[in-house]
């Protein structure tokens, strides 16, 4: 049986992420100009923002993935790939600009590369799960009976 943990982990990621990420765009929008003067700074808090919030709703959908049998695995690392993205690019962005020390940024590209490592072990994951659900005698993809074990289960 697969543990539903991952699924609720992705799930408060993605409420928190996403919270967070509507907040910050709206301070790059009213309230940051109080602060910061330079027009790219601006730019740069609220890619980050964008960012966040892409991948709020990236992992709303890996929460899901998480509790079916073929995919738990590849959502689970995509899943820590797009949090660990967005902690690094999304948080190097918004130090850089609250605090004025441009080394933030230099872990801005780990953020990216996280995301798209991310991305990338998203299609390996469906390649993988169209091949896994082929193999087997008498299914076909999507159509996999409801007391199948590699079907969706209800949450217990």
């Amino acid at each position: 049986m697969i543990s539903l943990a991952w699924t609720r982990f992705f799930l408060v990621a993605a409420g928190l992420l996403g919270a967070v990420g509507v907040a910050a765009g709206a301070y790059a929008s009213h309230g940051l100009t109080s602060l910061v003067d330079e027009v790219k700074l601006i730019d740069y808090f609220e890619l980050a923002a964008f960012y966040q919030l892409v991948h709020a709703v990236a992992l709303l959908g890996l929460a899901l993935a998480a509790s079916y049998r073929p995919l738990h695995l590849g959502a689970v690392v995509a899943g820590l790939l797009f949090t660990t993205g967005v902690l690094l690019f999304s948080g190097s962005l918004y130090l850089r600009v609250l605090t004025g020390v441009a080394d933030w940024g230099s872990f801005t590209p780990l953020g990216g590369s996280a995301f798209i490592l991310g991305w990338l072990v998203i299609a390996v994951t469906g390649v993988r799960a169209v091949q896994a659900l082929q193999s087997e005698p008498g299914q076909k993809p999507g159509h996999q009976k409801a007391e199948d074990p590699q079907g969706l289960r209800p949450p217990q």
